[in-house]
């Protein structure tokens, strides 16, 4: 293959995954799984899928930049960079304008502002409370006994929704099984639980202009972009591969080096 090839790894706390890049920043290869207790092993099992979807070899790729969570646990890292840093970088890659990136991931939650040349004017981040990401979605669908790739059909059938009183997971889940047993159906439930998610969202920071929403949660449920899409005035969009967002950023990163 003839070209330079880079590569960029997000270890999240939840999920890891490698992007593969030429040098026309087209992707070859990517990878997601979960990351486990083992990041450093994860981290190749990931590139060891990505390599294998591009069709080449490890010694091909000129540099490699890490970030998230478990960015200095990647053995073949040059260097790493903040998550907030590449998840601007990638998103900025698709959508070059003034943008706010709305991030929902596994354990947290990031809103990052940009300006029309790609320099972030203010970022805020939720790590206190699991409410409101990847991590809520997976507990509410198990005490619901629902799989967690079903969550996102039911909520669009929904003829009503069921709006919840509490933001706590915890909470949240005695009161869902509550109205289980006071009769009501599920699709509404699932509803107001996608809807807890976005009050989360929406109460962080003001949501204006145009939004990116980027991340695992929204990949798997994108029914989360069209209800946000009702309840604020602004245009939502999303990149072609939102859970890749933050390892697109690395790559185009490793480019620089």
């Amino acid at each position: 293959m003839a070209g330079d090839i880079f590569a960029g790894v997000d270890v999240g706390a939840s999920r890891t995954k490698v992007v593969l890049v030429d040098s026309q920043k087209e992707i070859l290869g990517h990878s997601v799984r979960k990351s486990g207790t083992d990041f450093t092993r994860t981290a190749d099992l990931a590139l060891e899928e990505a390599l294998k979807m591009a069709g080449i070899d490890e010694s091909q790729i000129v540099k490699t930049v890490s970030t998230g969570y478990g960015r200095n646990n990647v053995r073949y890292s040059d260097t790493t960079k903040t998550e907030i840093s590449c998840h601007a970088k990638g998103c900025f890659h698709y959508f070059p304008k003034a943008i706010t990136i709305v991030d929902i991931g596994g354990q947290d939650n990031k809103i990052i502002k940009l300006d029309h040349q790609g320099r972030r004017t203010n970022f805020k981040m939720n790590r206190k409370c699991a409410a409101g990401t990847g991590a809520f979605l997976e507990e509410m669908s198990m005490r619901m006994d629902i799989p967690l790739e079903e969550m996102d059909a039911l909520a669009r059938s929904a003829d009503h929704t069921v709006e919840l009183g509490s933001f706590c997971t915890v909470f949240s889940a005695t009161e869902v099984l509550a109205k289980i047993r006071e009769g009501e159906k599920v699709p509404p439930l699932v509803k107001g639980i996608f809807l807890s998610v976005l009050k989360r969202v929406m109460e962080m920071e003001s949501l204006s202009g145009t939004v990116v929403m980027t991340g695992g949660v929204v990949a798997h449920n994108p029914y989360l972009v069209e209800m946000l899409r009702e309840r604020i005035d602004a245009e939502v969009l999303v990149p072609p591969y939102p859970q890749l967002t933050g390892a697109m950023g690395a790559a185009l990163y490793a480019m620089e080096l």
